[in-house]
Order: C-alpha cells, then structure tokens, then sequence
C-alpha cells in the first residue's frame, strides 16, 4: 500500500506544462517505468484541487491498470521560492486513499544522502513533454538516455554559469536529446548494480528552447533532498 508519495507512477491532470519535455526519445514500454514524480513549481498554487493517475501509460487513454486517486495534501519544499535559480524544485503528495502496489505501481528507489554521479553517466529521462520544439505533448510516456554532466562543468559560463546550483544534476547538452515543455518533475533515472535509482527532478531547461547545445537540462538533486523527504515522511 502507498499513502505519501513523491515517486509515484503519476501524471499530475492539469499537467505541468513549465519546462522541460522530452526531445530525442522513444516511447517507452507501457509501465515500464512504474515511478514518477512532480517538482515544486507543478504544484505551487494554493487552493487547486489534484488528482493522480498511478500506473498510467497513454494520458488520453484508459487502459485499464490505472489508479485515480485525489490528493489529500501537497507539502512544497519549504526553500522553494519560486525562484528556478535557487532550488529545491521539489513536491510530495499524500494521497486521500491508499494506492496498491503492483506491477504498474511501484516505489521509486532513492539514491544515498549526498551521492553526487560522475560526469558522463548514463542514465534516463522520461517525460509526457513536447517531442519537438513547437510540437505537441507527447500522449504516451517517453524515454531518452542521457548523461550527466558534473557541477563543475555545468556551472561553467559558457554552460549555465552560476544560475546552476551544487543541489542540481544537469545532463544532456549535447544538442540531440533532452526534457522539454510537459516533462517537468518527471525522474532522472539512473542504474547502479542492477537497479535504477532516480537522482533528479526535472526543473528547467534554456529559455531559447529544448535541445540547446551547451545548455543542459536541469534537475533538482534527489540525494540532496533526503532530509527533507524523510522529515515529510515522519510528519505525515
């Protein structure tokens, strides 16, 4: 059973269309990926009601593993500001009801308290974004590997200088694969000893569009934000 979420097989309705989405992919196999999770600046509007789809592969379709459930509670990371620059772009959900656990729904693994990847590691991001600049959100899920890129290269000023903070993964850059507009929040999912963790959040991409060489995508740091999560977890 799964009450307090932050890795969820979710797609938020009302999705979050901020940046970034997924450009360079393929469409993953259905359920595939049985986790998914939302960033700070999806779910910052006090007063709105949300609603998840857990285990869910096509966002127009009904397909039949699906779990619909209201959420009870958002807790936005209390250093969000609202400020992409700063971090902590990062949201938990608690569910009204208990979600089951199966085949399509499972728990996300997440990565060890301060864990920092090597630069140029592979790993995966998935997203229902635009597939192309100017495009449509894509109805099923997407995939595209992608490798990180190091703080220390990141934050080059030829990269993204000091708008990119140390709680941040950056990955791609390349000019052939990226997130884009839809994907925000979605995971960075990267393999270590036969299992997938995910290391990031998607939060932002290069205002000048997706798939901009030299201009990684963003996500907020997971292993930096294991306090926090365990503190969300403690209280309820």
């Amino acid at each position: 059973m799964l009450r307090l979420v932050v890795l969820v097989s979710l797609a938020l309705l009302g999705q979050c269309f901020e940046t970034p989405r997924i450009i360079g992919g393929v469409e993953s196999q259905p359920n595939a990926w049985p986790w998914q999770m939302t960033a700070g600046h999806c779910v910052d509007f006090p007063g709105l009601v949300y609603r998840v789809a857990l285990g869910d592969h096509n966002i127009y379709e009904t397909e039949g593993p699906e779990q619909y459930i209201l959420v009870d509670k958002v807790v936005v990371n209390k250093k969000w500001s609202g400020d992409l620059s700063v971090g902590h772009d990062i949201a938990m959900v608690r569910l009204a009801q208990e979600a089951i656990l199966n085949d399509k729904v499972q728990l996300a693994l997440l990565p060890q308290k301060g864990e920092i990847l090597p630069n140029d590691y592979l790993c995966y991001a998935t997203g229902w974004g635009y597939t192309f600049n100017g495009g449509e959100v894509s109805p099923t899920l997407q995939q595209t590997p992608i490798r990180t890129v190091d703080y220390k290269t990141c934050s080059r000023p030829d990269l993204w200088g000091y708008y990119v903070k140390d709680i941040m993964v950056c990955a791609g850059g390349d000019g052939f694969v990226s997130g884009c507009q839809g994907d925000s929040g979605g995971p960075l999912n990267c393999e270590q000893g036969g299992k997938f963790y995910v290391h990031g959040v998607t939060s932002f991409i290069y205002a000048g569009g997706c798939r901009f060489y030299m201009k990684p995508t963003v996500w907020t740091r997971v292993s930096a934000e294991i306090d926090w999560i365990n503190e969300v977890i403690t209280k309820g």
